[in-house]
């Protein structure tokens, strides 16, 4: 039976990754679309207001329950898992991931009501912060070791920052480009 819902785990913890990667890019989208002149903006305002609405209510919420629901059943099915250390911190990454979930649906409703607090460069650093959540979990739960997570951290950081690098670099050539 564990293997069984470690399965029906994975599978929806790919498919919430998926949702909050892509809400992200959309919310990117939608940020930028409030810089085209009308009627563009408006038009792209109500079409990302439904692509966010669909992606969330119907892919990222429901795999992120599924989530914790097969995640508990685990635990239930297992409880010596609880006695080891990995396993709170895997368990604190999880909470932070549920907390920037929550974020990004507190996102979706300010964006709803024409509020845009974040710049498209600061959502991009905010997709990244979702990517060291998945690289420190999946590091925790493979490895099983308190220690491992940090070198995937420290990767992923890494990581991340030349990837903002070259994100800075393109939006300048952008920039140069178009004038």
């Amino acid at each position: 039976m564990y293997q069984y819902v470690l399965a029906i785990h994975i599978i929806f913890v790919v498919c919430w990754m998926a949702g909050l990667f892509y809400i992200v890019r959309l919310f990117i989208y939608h940020t930028e679309a409030q810089d085209k002149p009308e009627p563009e903006r408006t038009i792209l305002s109500k079409q990302f207001e439904i692509m966010e609405s669909r992606l969330w209510n119907v892919i990222a919420k429901p795999s992120m329950l599924l989530t914790i629901l097969a995640g508990c059943t685990m635990l239930y099915l297992s409880p010596v898992w609880l006695k080891m250390p990995w396993l709170h911190i895997k368990l604190a990454f999880v909470f932070g991931l549920v907390g920037y979930h929550h974020i990004c649906e507190s996102k979706i409703k300010q964006m709803r009501n024409g509020v845009f607090k974040w710049t498209s460069s600061q959502l991009r650093l905010w997709n990244e912060l979702a990517t060291v959540f998945l690289f420190a979990i999946v590091f925790l739960a493979v490895k099983k070791d308190a220690l491992s997570w940090v070198f995937g951290v420290v990767g992923i950081i890494s990581l991340g920052v030349i990837l903002m690098i070259a994100v800075k670099i393109y939006k300048r050539y952008r920039e140069k480009k178009e004038s």
